[in-house]
């Protein structure tokens, strides 16, 4: 009997004592390994991630994390040939493992990237503005997020054994939350060579990754059984599955957060205006039968819903056809494969049972689900299976209902946008949902009409086609997830994805209080000014609180008709006397906007070379009151938000710029962003 691979857990790799489950080669049909998870006591794995797992990654900052998010990328790069290798033998042609693999290692990128520049330097994330509870400023309110201190807990799919892992993972080690992947039966081998990868990079701390080969039950219990309100579950699979899980005792009992991406009826819509000859159409054409053939069909954002007008179902189904019909499909070794296997026998058995409610519904335009032309490979004893496309009436509600998880989708028709808009809220929640048109009305109505049931919309024509990632491939930086039946959660977002992980909390208290929790200045904290400029300290030497002021300074009506005349702005209420009188916002002329901000620069910059590089733009600007002639004006500057960049010999610093008049009013507001050096080593 072939070996039963082996747990992560608890520090170290842990054989089962259970014969376990079969895994085997998607095209040969031979047996690759079992699974099984007996003798893993799960009550010390999920008590292992909380006690080792997580304070470790809470020691550690955004920054931090984020750090070693983009050396595990890198070190996985370097060995994916590894992983191409073992893809191989789940059915996988060499750019099915690419898209599995690298689409994984990108989104370590990204959530790298993302944390480097949109998260602070600490670790403790402050969510909108204060907000104001009493009338003079002393009482505050501020949102926080804060890591949950326990387990992620991620059960993935079978069709992206290496993305699904990775795509789980990302944000929830950014946010400081551990890891325990579970993955699914058919392709769990590879995602076992996966995190021996990870595990042999000795990048991540300890505890931050474990990995259970085989099921969440076993002879001790069911992981689920040990999990607690601090914990987390993120499923991909079946709507029913997820059905399921979602309503176990414990995760009810004790509101565990549970999120779901499931199977859905993805659709693609093929505007009015997208007939042959025209760059649309053939990019319709391109992305079905690319949705059809990549990975064998088997993504839970292929196309399974090709609704096209009227008019066009001939053309589309000829053109379509013609290029299913140069899909070689076979061994994956096989460099002339462009199609190879489904997961497993089952899966292929799966897809044809589906296809028979398909198919009683429908017409088949194009393959044969019993038989297939293959290369290199046993048809039978391999999960092969032909592309194929149907057509149908789009009322019939099997094409609404029933997915078959493989190379197949459906030409429907429809006869007016409006009408196509109400055929695609008919799978009832979807993850994605494609529009190809070059016609702006008609992405404008079939967008805000369909978005309430997607995920995520595509809108493709000539000019987003060249860096268009295509209909199923979802982004890191944004949602993936959707409504309904496609499970009603999001496994990714950007930082919506990291927030997930953690815990908003509403603080209350003085603004000292809000300063020292959240690391972030607050307007009516102690402010210091010290002998030394600011400007003239490196970032080491910086201190949340140091403020500069100056002034005043006068502001006359020779300076804003120099202004005016310099800058070209002769906006009426600055050179008009009796249209700024006529303005009940002014009364009277008065000074520009910018012109106060340029007199603040010059009222605290030191100008002599030093610390400070760069000045890189100001946020949240906003005028107060008018500046009229005659005008004193002092602008105190106090340094807001440290951020070190671990990687550079500078960080950005965010100073809080008040501007006042000599009756102590504030003028303008904003937040002023440099880039200050460090101290020499």
């Amino acid at each position: 009997m072939t070996a039963v691979l082996q747990s992560h857990v608890q520090g170290r790799w842990q054989a089962s004592t259970g014969e376990g489950r079969p895994m085997f080669d998607a095209v040969t049909g031979d047996e690759v390994g079992r699974l099984a998870t007996d003798g893993i006591d799960m009550a010390a794995v999920a008590a292992y991630g909380r006690r080792t797992g997580g304070p470790a990654l809470r020691e550690l900052s955004f920054h931090q994390r984020a750090s070693l998010l983009k050396a595990l990328a890198g070190h996985l790069r370097e060995h994916r040939e590894e992983l191409y290798a073992v893809s191989a033998r789940t059915g996988a042609t060499l750019g099915d493992s690419k898209f599995d693999v690298d689409g994984g290692i990108g989104v370590l990128q990204a959530y790298a990237s993302k944390g480097k520049r949109e998260l602070p330097a600490g670790s403790v994330l402050v969510e909108g503005d204060v907000e104001p509870l009493g009338r003079t400023g002393v009482f505050l309110g501020q949102h926080v997020l804060t890591p949950l201190h326990g387990v992620a807990v991620q059960v993935n799919a079978y069709n992206f054994p290496c993305w699904g892992p990775l795509e789980k993972l990302a944000p929830a080690f950014l946010a400081g939350v551990p890891t325990i992947i579970k993955p699914a039966t058919p392709t769990a081998f590879l995602t076992a060579e996966l995190v021996r990868l990870i595990v042999e990079s000795e990048l991540l701390p300890e505890g931050a990754v474990q990995f259970l080969a085989g099921a969440l039950q076993n002879s001790g219990g069911d992981l689920f059984d040990h999990l607690t309100e601090q914990d987390l579950v993120s499923f991909t699979g079946s709507a029913s599955t997820a059905a399921r899980l979602r309503t176990h005792p414990t995760l009810t009992a004790r509101s565990v957060r549970f999120t779901a991406e499931a199977d859905s009826l993805n659709c693609s819509i093929l505007g009015p205006d997208a007939t042959p000859g025209t760059t649309e159409f053939d990019l319709y054409v391109q992305q079905l039968a690319t949705e059809m053939t990549v990975k064998a069909g088997q993504k839970c954002t292929a196309i399974r819903r090709a609704f096209v007008p009227s008019a066009q179902v001939d053309a589309v189904v000829e053109a379509v056809t013609a290029r299913l019909a140069t899909v070689t499909i076979g061994n994956p070794a096989n460099p002339d494969v462009r199609m190879g296997a489904l997961a497993g026998t089952e899966q292929r058995e799966e897809v044809r049972r589906s296809l028979k409610a398909l198919t009683d519904a429908g017409r088949v335009v194009f393959g044969d689900p019993d038989h297939v032309e293959v290369v290199d490979a046993d048809a039978e004893r391999g999960a092969l299976l032909s592309p194929v496309l149907l057509t149908g009436d789009p009322d019939t509600a099997a094409f609404h209902e029933v997915e078959a998880f493989g190379p197949v989708s459906t030409v429907l028709p429809y006869d007016s946008v409006d009408q196509v808009v109400g055929l695609a809220a008919r799978g009832q929640g979807s993850l994605v949902g494609s529009v190809v048109t070059a016609d702006p009305d008609v992405a404008r109505t079939v967008v805000l009409g369909a978005a309430p049931w997607h995920g995520r919309v595509l809108v493709l024509d000539a000019t987003a086609a060249p860096e268009s990632t295509g209909h199923g491939s979802p982004m890191p930086q944004l949602v993936h997830g959707g409504p309904g039946r496609a499970g009603g959660g999001e496994e990714m977002g950007g930082i919506r994805g990291v927030a997930h992980h953690m815990q908003r909390t509403a603080v209350q208290g003085s603004p000292a209080m809000l300063t020292a929790i959240t690391g972030r200045w607050v307007r009516g904290s102690e402010r210091t000014v010290t002998d030394v400029h600011p400007f003239r300290k490196h970032l080491e030497e910086l201190r949340i609180g140091d403020t500069v002021v100056g002034g005043p300074r006068r502001v006359t009506q020779s300076d804003v008709e120099q202004f005016a005349e310099f800058t070209g702005d002769t906006f009426y209420a600055h050179m008009d006397a009796a249209a700024a009188a006529a303005n009940t916002f002014f009364g009277e002329r008065v000074a520009h906007g910018y012109l106060v901000v340029s007199f603040a620069a010059g009222l605290f910059v030191d100008p002599a070379p030093g610390p400070v590089l760069a000045n890189f733009g100001v946020d949240s600007l906003r005028f107060l009151t008018p500046v009229k002639f005659g005008d004193e004006l002092t602008i105190t500057l106090t340094a807001k938000q440290i951020t070190p960049r671990d990687t550079a010999d500078y960080g950005e610093v965010r100073w809080d710029a008040d501007v006042t008049n000599a009756a102590g009013e504030s003028v303008a507001r904003y937040d002023v962003l440099t880039l200050v050096a460090k101290q020499a080593s």
